[in-house]
């Protein structure tokens, strides 16, 4: 296998990766909403010094999304 098709592959395999790492990202609860079983509702207590609406699964995740776009790009100059 040549480098061009080596690196559109891996850029192949980081997207699928890297998606699916967003895709868990999106039923992550904010660490500032909490969810109370026992009257079945969700209460937001806003602090902003603790907030946090994102994880290291999405950050990852779209790293791994961006490295895939700029493989496939560099792989159709090669």
């Amino acid at each position: 296998m040549d480098l061009v098709e080596t690196l559109r592959l891996a850029s192949y395999a980081a997207g699928a990766l890297g998606g699916a790492l967003l895709f868990v990202e999106t039923f992550q609860l904010p660490s500032y909403v909490e969810y109370d079983t026992d009257f079945g509702s969700y209460s937001v207590q806003l602090n902003p010094q603790e907030a946090s609406e994102y994880t290291w699964v999405g950050r990852i995740g779209f790293l791994a999304v961006a490295l895939a776009f700029v493989g496939l790009f560099v792989a159709t100059f090669l």
